[in-house]
């Protein structure tokens, strides 16, 4: 089946239909040259996801796509590279990595570009047949294959490395997912110790649904939390551990930009804990934190650090007579202070189009469209919040 799927006939023809529906394919055809239309349209819909997950893999010819489950939990590309470079920049030395739930090989690959030598770990026969072909496509370089599990990997070999990386699975059985480090596959929990048998720098990535409190109770020597983001979408959570690292971590907001670029907030829990937070009543600009700043829980820290009033204690938005120059999130200026009343909005919306947004607001997002009748889209926002004595509806215009 691998080598059917890679023959000139088959890679043509899901190039050819690579806008089709698959279901439909299915319907109408059983195979296509010997190979079932399942397994081709399997590789359609990956080929379709890699085009804005993995832009690399989608423009290099004869890649081949794994099931969508290990697509769907592989790193983007964005995140892949931004690990290999900046958060690995941290490692001093940089001649062994071993990935130890190597995966569809995104994360090893990009590693392979940072260290000398990559050792790729998987269990799973097909996956790593799969893998090793598209790293051949991919000119990778320096990567060794070992088909086994992580458990087994650290009980035989007798190699040293620079760095460990760990993904584990958020899967449990029966397909369902879970969130906690100890029921995730492998438990990361139970492997700490040997692994530092191998490594003094261990980096491990969790779904950023994880509690990061929890996890600082779980893992052992966390030096560097990394929360990541993608254009303001939480992508995934990094936690770099040093052996015998003792002191206070460092929590790093990283919202990363489609133009290779990314804006960053670096605090300290026990600083967010001192913070005295300032409010205030709406003033000429509102400022929205990204998401990985939310989800880091910088909430008191920006209103001090940034010299901004908080609206109110949950709403996470914040206020300024001014605009304030490199801002980890989005910035606003309020237009005005309007009623949900659609012919009082038509002034503000000639269009009937706008961007809806609420921060404990007593209506949502949906519940505020139907109210204003206002179709999403356009060039203004229309805010609702609460401050600390009433609620608030503004029509606001993005500055940065």
């Amino acid at each position: 089946m691998f080598a059917d799927l890679l023959s000139a006939a088959i890679q043509t023809f899901i190039r050819q239909h690579a806008l089709d529906d698959t279901s439909q394919l299915v319907l109408k055809l059983n195979s296509f040259h010997g190979v079932p239309m399942s397994a081709i349209a399997e590789q359609i819909m990956g080929r379709k996801k890699a085009k804005e997950k993995l832009p690399m893999y989608y423009r290099t010819n004869a890649i081949v796509y794994p099931p969508g489950l290990n697509l769907e939990q592989s790193s983007s590309e964005h995140t892949a590279r931004f690990k290999s470079t900046f958060v690995l920049d941290a490692i001093p030395q940089k001649d062994l990595c071993a990935d130890l739930t190597g995966g569809f090989g995104v994360d090893s690959f990009f590693f392979s570009k940072a260290f000398k030598q990559v050792y790729y770990i998987e269990p799973n026969k097909d996956l790593l047949e799969i893998v090793q072909h598209n790293h051949q496509q991919l000119a990778a370089k320096e990567i060794k294959y070992f088909n086994t599990s992580a458990e087994e990997f650290l009980k035989s070999c007798k190699q040293s490395f620079d760095c460990i990386y760990i993904d584990p699975s958020r899967r449990s059985i029966g397909n369902k997912k879970v969130f906690s480090f100890a029921d995730c596959e492998p438990d990361v929990t139970s492997l700490q110790q040997k692994i530092f048998e191998k490594t003094s720098q261990l980096l491990i990535k969790s779904s950023p649904l994880l509690d990061i409190q929890q996890a600082l109770k779980d893992l052992l020597f966390v030096k560097r939390i990394f929360v990541i983001s993608v254009e303001n979408e939480c992508k995934e959570l990094l936690f770099l551990c040093e052996q015998n690292f003792a002191d206070e971590p460092t929590i790093e907001a990283i919202n990363l930009l489609n133009d290779n670029t990314h804006n960053s907030f670096t605090f300290q829990r026990s600083a967010e804990r001192a913070a005295k937070a300032t409010y205030s009543e709406p003033l000429a600009f509102i400022y929205e934190p990204n998401a990985s700043v939310l989800k880091a829980g910088a909430f008191k820290l920006i209103s001090t650090w940034f010299k901004i009033e908080k609206l109110h204690p949950s709403t996470h938005l914040y206020t300024a007579d001014k605009l304030v120059p490199n801002f980890p999130g989005k910035s606003f200026k309020i237009v005005a202070h309007v009623k949900p009343n659609p012919k009082t909005l038509k002034e503000f919306f000639p269009q009937g189009q706008a961007n809806l947004t609420t921060r404990n607001y007593p209506l949502t997002v949906k519940e505020l469209r139907n109210k204003t009748r206002l179709q999403d889209g356009g060039e203004k926002f229309l805010i609702g919040f609460s401050g600390i004595h009433k609620k608030f509806l503004v029509v606001a215009e993005k500055v940065s």
